[in-house]
């Protein structure tokens, strides 16, 4: 156990300094009270009112529908303590409040909150590699992007996830990476992770020591488990970008390859066993007005020197638009689909998981194509996207200790389910909203297998479809007992 004695300290100071007027002002308390007494302990450059970077931060989540609400105050921590005292107080205080590290969140509301406080993490973007350890520590506002950069020179890298865009909310919700088959979930890798709990209290959570329990929650948990405010991971040796040791590259087909790309990524996700190889294939609708532009994007690599025709031979004889494969880098496959920054669309996201026949996949196209011409005025893009998880890649987790969501030893295809709406949309109209739920519907889960939280409609009842559903609710009650967390920020439902 490693609990930060000074922090609690101090924290505790901060709260005591307080009491009598929270005391006479329990009923009465608001976030604004609240913020005020913040900004006199934390400083006004940590917490803010207004102001450039306080507008900045809360328009600037890549979620379009997350750039309306406009919080009561911002704290930008710099440390963990920071974050301690701010969680103390909104706990004393019962104010509703949300945090934000990488900002890419699909769900409404989990990285933003009206007339609360936001805890936003852009001061906080250290990375570093301890060469004895063989670990890689990192602080929750870095993007994956800055991630790989900083580290390319030494040639390791966290797994973590297959857009630069992306940040650190991805590990809490489970993960993937380009080197999944290999080395497991993203969360699987993790050593030690520094908590704050809703009281206000730091923790650091291994497998091994008293709090191996919530650090296994933390491998899925999402937002709801408290504030990690650093993360130590287990380093990846990929090579620096000079070292080219994956073979791959993005194919673009036309609307024309559908069924057969549907048919050999079945056919993938049912047969291969070999964890060098990796696929990501996104069935995308451009829509401009009344016009709907079907184009799918085909990610396929090998960790080695070429691309195995036993493996990838299918998807290589479909006629194709344009596209090539090449000898990659690490950050080059990254680099592969998009930046995933750009902002100004609402989005929604939805979740499935497949590992039924071929039936079940041409189902999910069709049912996706349908919603599309259906919802297409208030549409921008519409995506249905296969990630085919690998044995290899759940046995990895297990043989850390496995993760909250811990699928069955099989291979399946987890389905994304995206909508972007027009620019400048700023909420995503009722009878869209409906027939996205409606879609979601008719293209279930296969029995056993979990969804994955960070491509999830906040409306799906994710924690639900997680084998160690029972002992996420334990855990859960035992470190929040009065269910403050759920109470006071939005999150994924179940608990």
């Amino acid at each position: 156990m490693r609990i930060r004695t000074s922090a609690l300290l101090v924290a505790g100071i901060f709260q005591a300094s307080f009491e009598g007027i929270w005391a006479t002002n329990s009923t009465t308390n608001s976030a604004s009270r609240t913020c005020s007494l913040l900004q006199t302990s934390l400083g006004s450059d940590i917490v803010q009112f207004s102001g450039l970077e306080y507008l900045n931060a809360s328009t600037n989540a890549w979620n379009f529908f997350n750039t309306e609400s406009r919080p009561t105050c911002i704290v930008f921590p710099r440390q963990a303590l920071h974050v301690q005292t701010t969680m103390a107080a909104i706990f004393h205080d019962d104010v509703h409040y949300a945090v934000q590290a990488g900002g890419h969140s699909g769900m409404t509301g989990w990285n933003t909150v009206q007339n609360g406080i936001l805890l936003v993490f852009s001061h906080m973007k250290n990375i570093s590699y301890d060469a004895a350890k063989d670990t890689i520590t990192i602080q929750p506002g870095i993007h994956w992007g800055e991630a790989l950069a900083a580290l390319e020179p030494l040639g390791v890298a966290p797994l973590g996830g297959r857009l630069p865009d992306v940040g650190t909310g991805l590990l809490l919700g489970g993960g993937y990476s380009f080197i999944g088959g290999e080395h497991g979930f993203s969360c699987d890798a993790y050593v030690e992770v520094d908590v704050v709990l809703v009281t206000g209290k730091l923790v650091t959570a291994t497998a091994h020591n008293e709090y191996a329990d919530l650090f296994r929650a933390l491998k899925g948990g999402a937002n709801r488990f408290g504030i990690v405010t650093r993360y130590e991971v287990q380093a990846i040796h990929t090579g620096t970008n000079a070292d080219k040791n994956w073979f791959g590259g993005l194919i673009i087909f036309p609307n024309s390859s559908a069924d057969a790309l549907i048919s050999a990524t079945h056919k993938f996700t049912a047969t291969v066993t070999d964890p060098k190889a990796i696929l990501l294939i996104s069935f995308v609708n451009t829509l401009n007005g009344t016009e709907i532009l079907p184009i799918h994007l085909l990610t396929l690599l090998y960790h080695g020197t070429s691309l195995p025709p036993s493996i990838f031979g299918d998807f290589l004889s479909i006629p194709s638009l344009s596209g090539q494969t090449s000898p990659l880098s690490y950050i080059d496959t990254n680099n592969l689909i998009a930046g995933g920054g750009d902002r100004g669309f609402g989005q929604r996201f939805g979740a499935s998981a497949f590992s039924g026949d071929v039936d079940q996949y041409t189902n999910a196209l069709r049912v996706f194509n349908e919603f599309t011409v259906a919802v297409q005025s208030s549409m921008s893009l519409t995506v249905l996207a296969f990630t085919p998880i690998l044995q290899s890649q759940i046995l990895a987790g297990r043989a850390r200790g496995s993760n909250i969501f811990d699928p069955p030893v099989r291979n399946y295809a987890a389905i994304e389910f995206q909508i972007q709406a027009r620019a400048g949309l700023a909420q995503l109209p009722p009878e869209v909203e409906a027939a996205h739920q409606g879609a979601l519907a008719s293209i279930p889960r296969s029995p056993g297998l979990p969804l994955y939280i960070n491509e999830s409609s906040e409306k799906q009842k994710v924690f639900a479809t997680y084998n160690r559903y029972a002992e996420m609710k334990e855990t859960y009650a035992k470190y929040d007992p009065t269910r403050f967390n759920v109470r006071f920020t939005d999150g994924p439902v179940g608990l």
